[in-house]
């Protein structure tokens, strides 16, 4: 519900998703696999703007559906795909240029799982596409990890070591596209209209309590915690 606003469901704006899109330098009829493409704005807009073609994998009906209605406006529903379903374990039927998953690596049990799934799809030469998220400076405690909604400080790495870990798997990193301060709030920020419109228009929901306390303790905890400690990014990465 927070998220049902948005069209871009990470910490990015439409201008930094453009940016991803441009440094990738894609060539038009490249084939895009976006597993968690919530509502699709990144396969869209590229297959507008760079006349790539696309399949979209989301659990969310929601999603899926204005992602459908997303490619309509934009005339490309001849182009990319939007299918509801599961995106753990999904891989193409035909080979990819380029393999995304835009979100913490959850869908993959971490990094190294995720890098192996997007591999299963990729044709070789291709670039996988990772979001992840990396410590800005390290939480000075467990608490203030737990603060940026972390489960520990072991969970997430300084860029430094994130973008190392890839060069153990194999990989090279050929380019990286970073959240900032700015973006993090039009992501964050955002849910805090979403939850107060939706409380006014359900004040007796049985959800209401929740989505009040949430509102009510998002923006500091937000501003306290992720916003200083936590950053965010896509790395683009080949294969070595």
């Amino acid at each position: 519900m927070t998220e049902s606003a948005h069209r871009i469901h990470n910490p990015f704006t439409p201008e930094k998703l453009a940016t991803l899109g441009a440094a990738l330098r894609l060539e038009p009829e490249t084939r895009v696999l976006d597993l968690g493409s919530g509502s699709g704005e990144m396969l869209c807009t590229w297959a507008r703007d760079y006349g790539i073609s696309g399949t979209g994998i989301d659990m969310s009906q929601l999603f899926t559906e204005q992602a459908k209605l997303r490619a309509e406006e934009l005339g490309v529903a001849d182009r990319v795909e939007f299918i509801h379903g599961d995106a753990v374990g999904y891989v193409a039927d035909e080979k990819v240029g380029v393999a995304a998953f835009l979100g913490a690596t959850w869908i993959g049990g971490g990094v190294v799982g995720t890098i192996e799934l997007l591999a299963k799809s990729l044709h070789t030469g291709g670039i996988i596409l990772i979001g992840e998220p990396y410590w800005l400076q390290l939480p000075p405690t467990e608490d203030v990890a737990k603060g940026c909604l972390a489960g520990s400080i072991s969970d997430f790495l300084v860029l430094p070591g994130l973008l190392a870990s890839f060069g153990t798997l194999d990989y090279d990193v050929v380019e990286m596209v970073l959240a900032d301060q700015d973006s993090w709030d039009r992501y964050e920020a955002a849910k805090w209209l979403t939850m107060r419109r939706w409380l006014d228009a359900n004040p007796d929901d049985d959800f209401a309590k929740d989505v009040r306390a949430q509102l009510t303790s998002e923006p500091k905890r937000y501003a306290a915690y992720t916003r200083e400690y936590l950053g965010w990014g896509v790395f683009a990465l080949m294969a070595r």
